[in-house]
């Protein structure tokens, strides 16, 4: 595992992908579990900040250095995680709020670590519920949960290994860092250690510069970044994220779900991912499965079969109107559908790339396009 993360590191490098190089250094030094390489990874993290900062390119000794911590690296190319182990099994589960008449019906699944699992659906079909549920929050009506790693789980044992982050961050007091370095003692950290473990979280979520600031002085984007670090010191089986998207800009959207991906397989703490989100593009780039949720009934499992094709269906953001789309595939036996945005565009015998190409050579303008036919954005 650690020689897949030097080669691909390595490759990124020459390309540009410096940020990305960066965070996947700091993955890989933690994997090796060498306070001193660790502390070597950090501090050259923090010259590429420096950079960021006066927008200046790296400098040659930024990239030597860079070849010599992979070289240091290497010493423990044959270091190898666990492997894919079942964290939790969920068996017809369900739950019903008698008040609301809402009813989160039967759903089972079993998570492993290293899995991206993505709830998706319209707010108020029972995503957090879900979500909950498998954190031990709420009590079933039906069904079971199996927690492999507790021979007899209650709520306390339970929320020790596994965190939910709730999409509202609970207020905190007092300095950043502070608070980070009480949640590792709180985890059994101590010392030398501790300190190590803040700083690598610190600058693994770029929290660094804001390190000495309170609650009131940071964005709720970087509060939610505060919580995974926080939890992540914890060193969870299982990490439960309420739409942890939606204090996020576009690019930190991106940067915290491959973040997620890498770190879930990591060696350090290898664990499941259980994220709700309603960005649905973002979230189905790196789930390995998506369960899309209408009504407390789970309607579509994404990537763990074949998907049964039925019908193409491409969507599409154009200044043409419908009736010049309909002309020119009238031959193509299309419903075509606007919700004032983009064009859906549907058939039962023509691939989403064939209509693309055909629009294209017909000079229609599109400024955006994407195959839908195996998303859930389809059910929506």
């Amino acid at each position: 595992m650690i020689a897949h993360t030097i080669a691909e590191i390595a490759s990124h490098i020459p390309h540009g992908a410096i940020a990305l190089s960066v965070r996947r250094m700091l993955d890989l030094f933690l994997d090796t579990g060498d306070p001193d390489l660790i502390k070597e990874a950090i501090e050259w993290s923090k010259s590429y900040r420096k950079h960021q900062k006066t927008s200046e390119e790296p400098s040659p000794e930024f990239f030597k250095t860079a070849e010599t911590l992979l070289e240091k690296a290497s010493r423990f190319e044959g270091l190898q995680g666990r492997g894919s182990q079942v964290l939790a099994t969920a068996n017809h589960i369900s739950k019903q709020y008698r008040r609301s008449h809402f009813t989160l019906k039967p759903i089972s699944l079993q998570i492993n670590t290293g899995d991206i699992y993505g709830i998706v659906g319209e707010n108020g079909n029972g995503k957090t519920t879900l979500l909950r549920c498998i954190a031990g929050q709420l009590a079933l009506d039906k069904g079971e949960i199996r927690y492999k790693f507790l021979e007899n789980p209650d709520y306390y044992t339970i929320k020790g290994q596994i965190a939910f982050i709730p999409q509202r961050i609970p207020r905190w007091y007092g300095y950043l860092k502070d608070n980070l370095h009480f949640s590792a003692a709180i985890s059994g950290l101590k010392g030398e250690t501790n300190r190590l473990m803040v700083d690598f979280m610190l600058e693994r979520l770029n929290l660094s510069d804001y390190a000495h600031l309170n609650w009131n002085q940071i964005s709720s984007g970087y509060r939610t970044r505060f919580e995974i670090a926080r939890i992540l010191l914890q060193r969870p089986r299982l990490l439960i994220l309420d739409e942890p998207l939606a204090n996020l800009d576009i690019n930190a959207q991106q940067t915290i779900l491959t973040d997620l991906k890498y770190m879930a397989k990591s060696v350090y703490n290898p664990m499941g991912v259980l994220m709700s989100s309603q960005q649905l593009h973002e979230v189905e780039k790196v789930a390995d499965t998506v369960l899309f949720i209408k009504q407390g009934d789970c309607i579509v499992r994404s990537k763990e079969a074949v998907p049964t094709q039925e019908s193409f269906v491409l969507e599409v953001e154009t200044s043409a109107s419908r009736d010049s789309l309909s002309q020119i595939l009238s031959g193509y036996d299309v419903t075509i559908q606007f919700n004032g945005g983009f064009y859906t565009i549907t058939s039962a015998r023509t691939n989403s790339q064939d209509l693309v190409t055909k629009l294209v050579e017909q000079k229609i303008p599109i400024t955006y396009f994407r195959d839908i036919t195996y998303s859930t954005k389809r059910f929506f």
